[in-house]
């Protein structure tokens, strides 16, 4: 007999985002903070009322690309291509400073012998989870600010999208240390394809531009767009190892030169806003479960939370003040990039995989996702004033 339970626990999440998003309003700060403890408090951290289930995680997945797809449209590509020299400055800073503190931490936190290579190389993946940048949430709080299309939005995105790119580099190198059929190569190839792919995609879209404007029927067309949004998404990550939120923000942003591209951002919002942004959100909360943790895994998860938070802020922010970037807006920049998000978890998941994670720090990393996740946007809002 088909169990019908997911309707309701749907309807408890939507619910729930909304009415702790509307209280997070009122106390001043962004919306989605309240979507991310209404996860919180419905997930087995709290009540145990919702738990992840395979299709609360692939709906959470469509809500994530759907916003960084209207994200790509809202961005100003004029700003990235003037500022393309500093965004590889931010993104490079942003991901050598966490992955030594990472290191650093669990190498004398756990007084690890440097002559064993398989407790080196523990202490170096840690360092990899922590150069995990998600500016998903980062995005949802600029838009609330209307700060998504500025200098500090665009260098946030930007930086965020070769984050990403160097992050899985690094990825694979420590990978094929422990597991040597992972082959560096052949990673390389395939981002380098990547990127040609994307180039020629967006000659091809550009190329069809006149025809897309005149196209009479806006609905359909925004039909059309959504199914190239999934397809990339999917090409992203089954054929290159690149993020799929990562394909759906650069195809957001070949399509923001467009003039129907406000047509298409009005109406691709109102699912997401609706539907699948609310599970996004509360998701991630859900997947936070700090039960059992030792009085050692409590002090372990306050130094790397630290850690975390200081050197995206130390790292981005500088990178961006050496490109000239004024003091405010370094730091601006430097507190957007501080998230992790899914995509530490996901980092975390494969490490775990391939014995570089034991079980019991998995919670230390829940931890520093979620806390994250959840100071960005309030950082956000108190410092862009």
């Amino acid at each position: 007999m088909t169990s019908y339970y997911y309707l309701l626990m749907i309807a408890v999440i939507i619910l729930s985002t909304r009415l702790l998003g509307g209280l997070s309003e009122r106390v001043n700060m962004p919306q989605v903070v309240g979507a991310l403890i209404a996860g919180v408090i419905l997930g087995p951290s709290v009540l145990g009322w919702v738990e992840e289930t395979d299709f609360l995680a692939k709906t959470a997945e469509i809500g994530v690309i759907l916003l960084m797809f209207i994200a790509g449209l809202d961005t100003n590509i004029s700003e990235i291509k003037k500022n393309k020299v500093s965004l590889v400055v931010i993104a490079s800073m942003g991901v050598l400073l966490p992955l030594i503190g990472g290191a650093a931490c669990y190498y004398f936190y756990f007084h690890v012998d440097s002559s064993d290579f398989n407790e080196v190389l523990r202490a170096v993946f840690m360092g990899v989870i922590l150069t995990a940048t998600s500016v998903s949430i980062t995005v949802e709080a600029l838009r609330e600010m209307g700060r998504l299309n500025g200098r500090v939005g665009s260098a946030i995105l930007g930086a965020a999208v070769l984050d990403d790119i160097i992050g899985i580099i690094i990825l694979t190198v420590v990978s094929s240390l422990k597991d040597p059929s992972i082959s560096i190569i052949s990673i390389l190839i395939k981002i380098g394809l990547y990127i040609i792919l994307m180039g020629v995609l967006a000659v091809v879209i550009t190329a069809s531009k006149p025809t897309v404007e005149e196209f009479k029927d806006r609905r359909r067309l925004s039909i059309y767009v959504m199914a190239l949004v999934l397809i990339i998404s999917f090409m992203s990550e089954r054929y290159f190892g690149i993020a799929d939120i990562t394909g759906a923000y650069l195809l957001g942003l070949i399509i923001s030169t467009f003039e129907v591209k406000s047509d298409i951002a009005r109406k691709m919002t109102v699912p997401s806003y609706l539907f699948f942004s609310p599970i996004f959100f509360a998701s991630i909360g859900i997947k936070t479960e700090l039960n059992g943790m030792t009085k050692s895994m409590l002090i372990f998860s306050f130094f790397i939370l630290v850690i975390a938070v200081l050197t995206k802020v130390l790292g981005c922010g500088l990178g961006a003040w050496i490109c000239r970037y004024s003091r405010r807006e370094s730091l601006n920049v430097g507190i957007g990039m501080i998230s992790r998000g899914e995509v530490a978890l996901i980092v975390a998941q494969k490490g775990y995989h391939m014995g570089l994670l034991s079980g019991q720090l998995f919670s230390p990393v829940v931890l520093v996702v979620i806390v994250t996740t959840i100071i960005t946007p309030v950082l956000l809002k108190k410092f862009m004033r």
